[in-house]
């Protein structure tokens, strides 16, 4: 039986939102090593990806800004569109209870993968789901449609770019470890990575500020603590780094 509420969100339809443009977002966490993503469990169904349509008097971006913030909390999140998904089956079988509903039809969705602290996330359910969580990335359930392939593609995506842009600014706590940051490096890039190289190479990037603290309480010595420079990481950010890892 369908809420009162899920009815009204269908009954408005198309009055609210483009009937066959949708966003779809990849939302990466970074958590005890692991990389995660966050997943949404609908209420009759797999998983998915948090998404939804675009509405009449917004952009695509903020779209997905919209929808980030609706599943997070969260703003002025580092978020890149990586792919458009319009393959003419790719919502083979979908199911309503009304067949004529205009979210029963094809739809083009534009891929976005953001990238957040885990931390700061309070994950919440749509309308449409009923639960909100993170999962790894290796042990990602079923999901919905082609959703695995636009997870997949993301992750193509976020390890292409790091040729070309830093990450780890909206992953890891203010102050940090050059070891924690190469895990994050080789847990994004499922690779283990030269500790010497590592370091040289995101040294001479020149976005890092290394501090007079260290970390304490590890069983060798304590290493020192880094932060980004905030000004230094978004001109990295804009103009790219030309890295190779």
């Amino acid at each position: 039986m369908e809420s009162k509420e899920l009815k009204n969100f269908i009954f408005q339809g198309d009055k609210v939102f483009l009937p066959h443009i949708s966003v779809d977002c990849v939302i990466f966490g970074f958590h005890d090593n692991q990389l995660k993503v966050l997943l949404l469990k609908w209420k009759e169904g797999p998983w998915c990806l948090p998404g939804g349509f675009v509405k009449h008097d917004e952009s695509v971006d903020d779209s997905a800004i919209r929808v980030l913030y609706e599943r997070t909390g969260l703003k002025n999140i580092f978020l890149q569109q990586f792919h458009t998904f319009g393959h003419p089956m790719r919502e083979k079988g979908k199911k309503t209870s009304d067949p004529k509903s205009w979210i029963s039809k094809r739809f083009i969705s534009v891929g976005y993968y953001a990238l957040v602290e885990f931390s700061k996330v309070k994950p919440r359910p749509d309308i449409l789901s009923t639960d909100c969580k993170w999962w790894d990335v290796h042990k990602v359930p079923s999901l919905i449609y082609d959703h695995k392939q636009i997870m997949n593609k993301a992750l193509e995506a976020i390890r292409f770019d790091l040729n070309d842009h830093p990450v780890g600014y909206n992953l890891l706590p203010g102050k940090f470890t050059m070891p924690e940051l190469q895990r994050l490096y080789e847990t994004i890039l499922d690779e283990k990575l030269d500790r010497r190289n590592f370091q040289k190479k995101i040294l001479v990037l020149d976005f890092l500020v290394k501090l007079k603290e260290r970390k304490i309480g590890g069983a060798h010595k304590a290493p020192f603590l880094y932060t980004f420079d905030k000004k230094k990481y978004a001109q990295a950010l804009k103009q790219g780094v030309k890295s190779s890892w």
